[in-house]
């Protein structure tokens, strides 16, 4: 199928469920997935009728590729110079590749995000003890564990600017007042955060 004057390949993968969904996949493929029973015929019906959808999710796949092809540390580009090890020098990056300096930045990004957390956390009262942690995660920018009491932020936010590591950590405070996403939950991070949507659309690419 071509999207933005590409070919792309589309997958199907038929289970015992009802609808039919479609996604772009981490390859930059059509990844399909529907009913055991669905026809080709429906599929592609399906794409054909969706084209705005899969080209606007197509062109996100794009732009988060091509940030996987550069140097982004909160949100400035920089160059490097290569070297045999990972090193920073003021504005100079060094090391083996791109792929190493970023892999570098996300491992050591938790020092980061504790230093933001500690200019909101104040402003928010009657919450428990609770413990920040990172990891990569394909889905999600940040995850509140009630039940362990501990925030996890995505490690791929240290190529984001400070303001969308301040949305995601005040979204994630904000849930210990509000578990779902209710009219209520969004009132309490645009009293901490009035300019959230902004930074929530730049994380969506």
């Amino acid at each position: 199928m071509k999207l933005l004057d590409r070919e792309v390949e589309v997958i199907v993968e038929r289970k015992w469920m009802k609808n039919i969904y479609f996604r772009i996949n981490q390859e930059g493929q059509i990844y399909v997935t529907c009913p055991i029973r669905t026809s080709d015929h429906a599929i592609n019906t399906l794409l054909n009728s969706n084209v705005k959808a899969l080209e606007r999710m197509y062109k996100r796949y794009l732009t988060k590729e091509d940030k996987h092809n550069r140097i982004l540390y909160l949100g400035k580009e920089y160059d490097f110079i290569e070297y045999k090890k990972v090193m920073i020098d003021g504005d100079t990056f060094y090391g083996p590749s791109v792929s190493k300096i970023n892999e570098y930045l996300e491992k050591n990004s938790l020092k980061i995000f504790e230093e933001r957390l500690a200019l909101y956390i104040n402003e928010f009262t009657n919450i428990p003890d609770f413990r920040l942690r990172t990891r990569k995660m394909k889905t999600r920018w940040g995850v509140n564990n009630f039940s362990s009491k501990t925030i996890t932020l995505n490690t791929e936010l240290i190529h984001y600017r400070y303001e969308c590591i301040d949305y995601v950590i005040i979204h994630e405070l904000s849930h210990f007042y509000h578990k779902d996403h209710s009219t209520s939950f969004w009132k309490e991070v645009e009293k901490h955060y009035p300019d959230y949507k902004k930074y929530r659309k730049e994380l969506r690419y």
